[in-house]
C-alpha cells in the first residue's frame, strides 16, 4: 500500500467578506466527502488531507465558486457589495469574535496520515520537538491531527509557524518513500499474536528502520519500499 494521500492549507479567507466561512466549510464537507478537513482557524486557514484527485476537485470548486463571485460583483455593483458584507458581518460577528478570544495565540494545525504520524513520532521526533513549543496529536483513525501551540510568551506565532511547517516538509518528503504491507493473523489467539511478534523482533535488526504496528486482528509495517518487501517475505 503505497501513501497517496496529500495535506494542503488552504486560505478561504478571500471568501470572507461574502460568506460566514464556517458555513463554506461545512460546503465543502458535502461538496468532497473523500477528503479530511482539520479545524477552522482565525486567519482563515484550514488543513485538508486526502487524495489527490479529491483535492483537486475541491480546489476547482472553490475557484468556481470565487469566479462566480467575481461576475456577481460586476452585476450588482459595488454598493450592493457593501451591503452584502454588512448583513454577512452581523450574522457572524458573535461568532468570528468568539472564535478569536478562544482561539491561542500562535496556535497551529497540521492533519497527518497516522501511519506516517506514527513513523515520524518513531524515526523523527526531533521534528516535534521545539523550544517554548508543545506539540500535540490526537489520532482518529487514519487521521491524526498534530498541533502546535506556544509554551511560552516569548515564543511568537513565527516561531509555531516555522515548526509547522517543519513538519509538514518531513511529512511530504516520507510519503514519497514510505509504503506499508499488512500482515494479517492467520488465526486470532493470543499464541498466534505472540509468533508473529517473535518473528518480527527476530528480524527487526536487520530492519531498524521498519516500523511495526500492532493491531488485534493484523500488524501494520511502514517503511521504504525495499525494506518492508523483505520483511514481509521473510516473516510470511
Amino acid at each position: 500500500q503505497a501513501f497517496l494521500s496529500v495535506t494542503s492549507i488552504l486560505s478561504v479567507a478571500v471568501f470572507r467578506d461574502r460568506f460566514v466561512l464556517e458555513d463554506l466549510v461545512e460546503e465543502m464537507k458535502k461538496q468532497s466527502p473523500a477528503l479530511s478537513f482539520g479545524p477552522l482557524q482565525p486567519d482563515g486557514h484550514i488543513a485538508v488531507q486526502g487524495p489527490f484527485p479529491a483535492l483537486r476537485g475541491l480546489r476547482e470548486f472553490l475557484l468556481l465558486k470565487a469566479k462566480s463571485l467575481s461576475e456577481e460583483d460586476k452585476r450588482e455593483g459595488k454598493s450592493h457589495q457593501r451591503l452584502r458584507k454588512k448583513l454577512q458581518e452581523h450574522r457572524g460577528a458573535s461568532e468570528t469574535r468568539s472564535s478569536a478570544r478562544d482561539a491561542p495565540r500562535g496556535k497551529q494545525v497540521v492533519v497527518l496520515d497516522t501511519d506516517i504520524y506514527l513513523y515520524m513520532r518513531r524515526f523523527c521526533p526531533k521534528t516535534f520537538q521545539a523550544n517554548d513549543v508543545v506539540v500535540s496529536g490526537v489520532t482518529d483513525g487514519d487521521i491524526t491531527t498534530v498541533c502546535i501551540e506556544n509554551a511560552a510568551r516569548k515564543a511568537g506565532a513565527a516561531h509555531v509557524l516555522r515548526v509547522r511547517k517543519t513538519i509538514e516538509n518531513c511529512s511530504v518528503e516520507l510519503q514519497k518513500i514510505l509504503r506499508k504491507e499488512r500482515l494479517r493473523f492467520q488465526e486470532s489467539s493470543a499464541a498466534e499474536k505472540q509468533r508473529y511478534k517473535r518473528l518480527c523482533e527476530r528480524l527487526k535488526p536487520r530492519y531498524p528502520n521498519v516500523l511495526i504496528i500492532p493491531y488485534d486482528t493484523h500488524m501494520d509495517v511502514v517503511g521504504t519500499s525495499a525494506d518492508v518487501g523483505k520483511f514481509t517475505e521473510q516473516v510470511r
